[in-house]
């Protein structure tokens, strides 16, 4: 999902100036905007983000920024009348959409607060930070049209925020302690490839019996479908794989793990190709960690999260066994938040197994350690607190004996 390439359009000394409209989530530019500075008020901005007014800042940028938090606060205070009278539980599934759709208001009215950059991304405000270089890390992998160059634009603060934030993760790193190394290995997550910093799933892939080598063979090949950082295919190579094939549909995500991989020194052991799920061929171990939630994203970021009507997930359960080889194993990392959220059964979830002549050999699992899960003030915290993630080994079903 590449940034929306519409314009954005305002009067400005009584000019008609326009702009490159950018936006992560694709949403279409404000239909009216206008010039804002130190002089407006907290409540004045949030009635006319609510009401859908772009306010293009010209005042101090952190100013900017103490605006856009005194925003948030508003949209976080819960109405008096709404606290005396206490809302009705509503089923967890419905929780989920009322609290997807919050969200989504809270990101439309915060993001009226609008930044305007020239051609190299500087941006002309007082206090402003170097923004240039995160904002070419950015968008120059996801930008492929010519036209943008030397064309100045304009794009939410929030959304700069985000990516001079992901610039610093990506500049420091996350530890994974499972690669090893001394010191330890890090991963450095690019902007809009989701970041490992949830564990669990990687101890378990770090834990898991590795299936023996094809008959002739001393070695194993591995494909890692959907890599993303490229976290998991490194982690496999640790582990004594011989070679891996990584696979990505995202630009961000396969220049992020090609960045990985070279930082590791694992060139050699790790291939990594533009493919919708399987490459060609067969491979003794397939590692997939799809999206958990099947629901559409809404940005770019949100793809590792949401996956629309299950079809990364049910992609993977279709295809696996035509690219096992004999003996292998493909290995489905899977949170059941989405059974906690009434978004999908274990039944279905079995059913697709079988349906797809697949059988389960094992399954590990374990529980969610990140700070979500011990926050009572969540809106699913309900969820949450029970969620596990499992690492679920699959194989081929054996074909039925023949009768005599």
């Amino acid at each position: 999902m590449t940034p929306s390439s519409s314009h954005v359009h305002w009067t400005e000394a009584d000019q008609a100036r326009t702009a490159l409209w950018r936006s992560e989530r694709g949403s279409a530019p404000p239909q009216r905007v206008v010039l804002a500075d130190d002089t407006l008020s907290a409540d004045d901005a949030y009635h006319l983000a609510c009401g859908g007014t772009g306010l293009l800042w010209r005042g101090d940028f952190h100013n900017a920024r103490h605006l856009l938090e005194a925003m948030a606060r508003r949209i976080d205070q819960v109405p008096k009348r709404k606290r005396i009278k206490a809302t009705p539980p509503v089923p967890i599934s419905q929780a989920f959409n009322q609290h997807r759709q919050a969200q989504a208001q809270r990101a439309r009215i915060l993001g009226m607060v609008l930044i305007e950059l020239d051609a190299d991304y500087q941006v002309a405000l007082r206090r402003a930070p170097k923004v240039s270089a995160a904002c070419h890390e950015a968008w120059d992998t996801a930008d492929q049209n010519p036209s943008h160059a030397g064309e100045a634009s304009v794009v939410s603060l929030r959304e700069l925020l985000g990516i001079t934030s992901a610039s610093e993760w990506r500049r420091v790193g996350v530890e994974i302690a499972a690669l090893g190394g001394e010191p330890v290995a890090r991963i450095h997550p690019h902007y809009a490839v989701f970041s490992p910093v949830r564990g669990e799933y990687i101890g378990l892939v770090a834990s898991a019996h590795l299936p023996k080598p094809p008959k002739g063979q001393t070695g194993l090949t591995a494909f890692d479908i959907g890599t993303g950082t490229g976290v998991l295919a490194a982690l496999l190579v640790r582990r004594g794989i011989e070679h891996v094939v990584a696979t990505d549909t995202e630009p961000r995500a396969l220049a992020c793990a090609q960045d990985n991989i070279t930082r590791l020194g694992l060139q050699a052991q790790i291939s990594l190709q533009a493919a919708d799920l399987f490459p060609e061929g067969v491979a003794s171990l397939i590692v997939c960690n799809p999206p958990w939630l099947p629901a559409r994203p809404g940005s770019a970021l949100e793809r590792a999260v949401y996956d629309d009507n299950g079809q990364m997930l049910h992609g993977f359960l279709t295809g696996l066994s035509q690219h096992l080889a004999p003996g292998g194993e493909g290995w489905l990392i899977l949170s059941n938040l989405a059974e906690l959220l009434g978004l999908r059964t274990r039944e279905a979830l079995l059913a697709a197994f079988e349906q797809n002549s697949l059988r389960v050999v094992s399954r590990i699992d374990a529980k969610a350690a990140h700070p979500k899960a011990q926050d009572s003030t969540d809106a699913l915290h309900a969820a949450r607190a029970n969620e596990v993630t499992s690492l679920w080994r699959l194989a081929a079903q054996k074909p039925a004996p023949a009768k005599a």
